[in-house]
C-alpha cells in the first residue's frame, strides 16, 4: 500500500513538474510571437495613408451593433460616440433589449426618433422585435434602435442587430465602451489589404475605470486608482497583447473579444449566428465560425491588431468580479465541449492540432491543475514531508517568471503605441504586477473553480447585472 502511494505521489509531482515546464515555454513562445507581430504592424503602419481609406467610396460598409439593457447612465454618451466615428460608410444599431429603465425614451428625446416602416427580415432566430425606430433629423440617419423583447442574453440582442443590418461587415460593441475615432477604418483594414480572405478582426481593449470621458470621447487616460480594476487591467494588457497577437501571428485565434470586434456578415450568417445557450457567445462564434470554414474547405484568417481602441468599464465590486469571472470559466468549458470534434483533429489545421488543445491544456485545464498543485503542497506540509528548501526556491522562481511575463506584456504596450502621460503610471503597472500573483490571482483562481464547478453540476448562471460607476468627467471652465 505505502509503495502504491508512493508511487501516485511520484506520478503527480513529475507530471505537475512537467506541465508546468511546458506552459512556461508556451508563455515565452507567445512572448516572442506577440513581439514579431506588434513590430511587423508597427512597420507596416508608416506606409498606411488613412486619410486616402477615409475619402475613398470603395471601402466596405460597416454596420455597428450596440446591444443595451438598463444603460441609462451611458447609453447617450454610447451612441454619441458611435455616431461620431471617422469612417465614410456606416451605420449604427441600438438594440434595446427590453430594458426597464428608461434607456430607450432617452434615446427617442435625444435623437428626435419615430416609429419606422422598417422590414425586419430574421435570417437569425431572436426574441420578437417589437419596434424599429429612425430618426427624423438627418444628422443622425445612420442611426437605427431596435426595441424587442428582452432574450436574457447579449447574444440575442446582437443577433437581431444583425438581422437589422445592411452592410456586409458588422461591428460588434459593447454599449458602455468608448471607441477612439478611428476605430473602423483601423480594423477594416485587414479586410481590405489581405489576399486571404478575412473573417473577423479584434483589437487591444482597455479599462476606462478612472479615465476623464466628455460627450463620449476620451480626454485622458489613466491608469485605474481602484484595487481590483488595476488588477484587471494588467490581466487585459497581458491577454491582448502577449496572447491575441502571439495566436494572430499563426492564424490561430480562437477569440475576439465581445466588447469589439469586427465580422464578416456572410460568415456569421453561414455559421448560424451568436448562440443564444452560451455564456462565452464571443468566443464559441469565432470557433463555429472556424470550424464552418474549414467543413467547406475555405481559406481564411482571423486577425488581431495591437492597438488600444476601446475602452470598458470592468467590475470594481468583487461581487460583480466574480459572477462576471464565474460566467466566462463556464463560457470557457461550455465552448470546448460543444466544439469538441475539433481536438487534435488535423482537418482544422492549426486550430485543431495547436489552438484548440492549448485552451483545453493550458486556459481550462490550468486552474483545476492548480487547485490540485496547492491541495497536495498543504497535504505534504500537514504530514510533514515537505523538503522546504527546494519548495521555497520552486514557488520564487514561479512567482518571478509570473511578474516578469507581465512587465514583459506593459514593456510591449508601450512599444504598440500606448504612451501614458507620466511614467509614472507605468511605474504603477509593475508594480501591481509585483503584487498581483499574491492579491489577485488567488481571487481569479477561486471565481474560475466555481464556473467549473457550476458547469460539470449543469448549474445556471445568469448573466446578471453589471452595475455601472460611470467615468470622471473632465470639468469644463466656464470663465
Amino acid at each position: 500500500m505505502e509503495s502504491f502511494k508512493s508511487g501516485i505521489a511520484f506520478f503527480f509531482e513529475y507530471a505537475i513538474f512537467y506541465y508546468s515546464v511546458i506552459l512556461m515555454f508556451s508563455y515565452l513562445m507567445l512572448v516572442i510571437f506577440s513581439l514579431i507581430e506588434i513590430k511587423r504592424y508597427n512597420r507596416r503602419c508608416r506606409y498606411i495613408d488613412y486619410a486616402a481609406l477615409l475619402n475613398s467610396q470603395h471601402v466596405p460598409g460597416i454596420s455597428v451593433i450596440a446591444p443595451a439593457f438598463n444603460e441609462a447612465r451611458t447609453i447617450i454618451n454610447g451612441v454619441h460616440t458611435l455616431l461620431s466615428l471617422n469612417y465614410p460608410k456606416y451605420e449604427v444599431i441600438i438594440v434595446n433589449d427590453g430594458s426597464t429603465d428608461n434607456s430607450l425614451h432617452q434615446l427617442i428625446d435625444e435623437y428626435d426618433l419615430t416609429e419606422s416602416n422598417f422590414y425586419y427580415h430574421a435570417e437569425i432566430t431572436t426574441h420578437p422585435v417589437t419596434k424599429i425606430y429612425k430618426s427624423t433629423n438627418p444628422v443622425y440617419s445612420k442611426l437605427i434602435v431596435v426595441d424587442k423583447e428582452n432574450g436574457k442574453s447579449k447574444a440575442d440582442a446582437s443577433n437581431a442587430g444583425i438581422n437589422v443590418s445592411s452592410y456586409p461587415l458588422i461591428l460588434c460593441a459593447d454599449m458602455d465602451c468608448i471607441l477612439d475615432k478611428d476605430t473602423l477604418i483601423k480594423m477594416v483594414r485587414p479586410f481590405v489589404e489581405e489576399k486571404i480572405r478575412v473573417i473577423a478582426t479584434g483589437a487591444v481593449i482597455r479599462v476606462s475605470n478612472s479615465c476623464e470621458v466628455e460627450n463620449g470621447y476620451l480626454k485622458k487616460v489613466r491608469v485605474p486608482d481602484s484595487y481590483l480594476p488595476l488588477f484587471q487591467e494588467l490581466e487585459y494588457i497581458r491577454a491582448f497583447l502577449l496572447g491575441r497577437m502571439a495566436w494572430s501571428k499563426i492564424n490561430g485565434l480562437m477569440l475576439v473579444s465581445g466588447g469589439i470586434g469586427l465580422f464578416d456578415k456572410e460568415i456569421v450568417l453561414s455559421a448560424g449566428g451568436y448562440d443564444h445557450d452560451s455564456l462565452g457567445e464571443d468566443m464559441e462564434l469565432i470557433g463555429r465560425m472556424r470550424v464552418w470554414m474549414h467543413d467547406n474547405k475555405q481559406k481564411y484568417q482571423v486577425i488581431y491588431i495591437p492597438e488600444s481602441l476601446c475602452w470598458t468599464e470592468v467590475p470594481s465590486s468583487l461581487r460583480v468580479l466574480a459572477r462576471q469571472r464565474t460566467r466566462w470559466a463556464k463560457g470557457l468549458a461550455q465552448t470546448l465541449w460543444i466544439h469538441r470534434k475539433v481536438f487534435f483533429n488535423p482537418k482544422y489545421k492549426v486550430f485543431g492540432l495547436l489552438t484548440f488543445p492549448y485552451f483545453v491544456f493550458f486556459e481550462w485545464l490550468a486552474p483545476l491543475i492548480e487547485a490540485g498543485g496547492l491541495i497536495y503542497y498543504i497535504y505534504l506540509i500537514i504530514t510533514g514531508q515537505i523538503a522546504w528548501v527546494y519548495a521555497l526556491i520552486l514557488l520564487a522562481f514561479i512567482y518571478s517568471f509570473s511578474v516578469m511575463i507581465t512587465i514583459m506584456a506593459i514593456l510591449w504596450d508601450e512599444v504598440a503605441g500606448m504612451k501614458y502621460l507620466k511614467k509614472t503610471e507605468v511605474f504603477k503597472l509593475c508594480l501591481a504586477a509585483v503584487v498581483e500573483p499574491l492579491a489577485y490571482h488567488p481571487l481569479t483562481l477561486f471565481f474560475s473553480l466555481r464556473g467549473n464547478f457550476f458547469f460539470f453540476t449543469n448549474r445556471n448562471l445568469t448573466w446578471g447585472v453589471m452595475t455601472r460607476i460611470g467615468f470622471k468627467k473632465k470639468k469644463v471652465d466656464l470663465k
